[in-house]
């Protein structure tokens, strides 16, 4: 179609690990590219790769970029990609180039380091805060993807017109499954029978430590295991103090699990018997909602991000108050999500629903 709009996608995230910026292009463009009156120009260092995430169609471009250097795709490899196939709109995570060619879309996860400044190095929050901001003025769309963050940006940035496009849950975590048949093969796996799960990176707003401070001080590793999936971003010296100061038995029911893959990922969280997600501070926190998708006990912190998901009531905690967090795990331990809960998240939280945010943003911008 010759009167499609053109759009470029930077997808250079794709090229390192998986995390919340790779999980919201994959959502938002499968169900873009459906549209045929639009055509898609995918970019990474690797297309290849991105052929086996988004398939085939005859509305996407796969392009591969010139430069590995960040700098030099933002400056040389962005513009003659848009002059070349005459791009109308660009999509980034974050960071916009410094020339603009065509109008720009920008997404803008989280701003934390400006609430959470303890949590960030000064040079990043330096550098950020410029770069974020300069972003988003030099964009004709702003993305976000919670309240939280669209008001922290409206905030901070002095921005106002930002629309939020939440992450959405993946249909497989919504799939039957036999409990008893997951726990078994869970057992032979790790030899772990009942157990609580933390899937997180490991740094230290995560609040790895005060989750492991009520498991331990509240006597839960007589019944349960803790396990943590996640690989390590910023170690945490005081969480690293606090377990090595645990007696040989106690250490024994504290497990963490590294490099663990999507299916595997999916296994673990359905053998468990509680899913907690203790962060002081997220964009957004999605392990909550894929917990209670696959009809875990789910709790979580009730802050910034998740501060969202107000269908959870009694399911969220103050991740600073110990005492709090024990309360709630007591109150929802034994505890299913019922169908009302489902029903919210579903409603509210689903790629198609983001997508169509864009696209008629998009629409009314032509």
């Amino acid at each position: 179609m010759s009167n499609q709009i053109r759009i470029l996608v930077d997808c250079h995230v794709f090229d390192g690990t998986f995390q919340g910026t790779t999980t919201y292009l994959k959502g938002i463009y499968s169900k873009l590219i459906l549209d045929k009156n639009f055509h898609f120009h995918l970019a990474s260092n690797n297309s290849e790769f991105l052929k086996t995430i988004f398939g085939i169609h005859d509305n996407v471009t796969y392009l591969d970029y010139k430069f590995t250097s960040k700098y030099y795709r933002l400056i040389i490899g962005i513009p003659s990609i848009v002059k070349k196939y005459h791009i109308d709109f660009a999509h980034f995570q974050y960071i916009v180039p410094p020339f603009k060619s065509c109008r720009y879309i920008v997404t803008i996860h989280d701003i934390l380091f400006m609430d959470y400044p303890q949590y960030f190095p000064l040079s990043y929050r330096i550098k950020y805060k410029y770069l974020f901001k300069w972003s988003a003025m030099r964009s004709d769309i702003v993305l976000t993807v919670s309240s939280f963050s669209k008001e922290r940006i409206q905030k901070y940035f002095k921005i106002n017109d930002i629309l939020i496009t939440p992450n959405a849950v993946n249909p497989i975590y919504f799939e039957d499954y036999d409990k008893k048949d997951v726990k078994n093969e869970i057992c032979i796996k790790y030899g772990l029978k009942d157990y609580w799960i933390y899937i997180s990176r490991w740094e230290p707003r995560k609040n790895h430590l005060s989750l492991l401070k009520v498991f331990v001080e509240n006597e839960y590793h007589r019944n349960y295991s803790l396990v943590f999936v996640g690989n390590d971003a910023i170690e945490n010296k005081e969480y690293r103090r606090y377990f090595e100061s645990l007696t040989i038995n106690v250490k024994s029911k504290v497990v963490s699990l590294k490099n663990i893959d999507f299916r595997e990922g999916v296994l673990l969280l359905r053998g468990a018997d509680l899913s907690v997600y203790p962060s002081v501070a997220e964009g957004f926190g999605i392990p909550p909602l894929e917990a209670l998708a696959a009809k875990i006990p789910s709790i979580c912190s009730n802050t910034t991000g998740m501060s969202d998901y107000t269908f959870m009531k009694s399911m969220r905690f103050d991740p600073d108050d110990l005492e709090n967090m024990k309360n709630c795990i007591e109150e929802n331990l034994n505890s299913r999500p019922d169908t009302y809960v489902l029903d919210q998240l579903k409603k509210t939280y689903n790629w198609e629903k983001s997508a169509m945010k864009i696209k008629y943003a998009i629409e009314n911008i032509i």
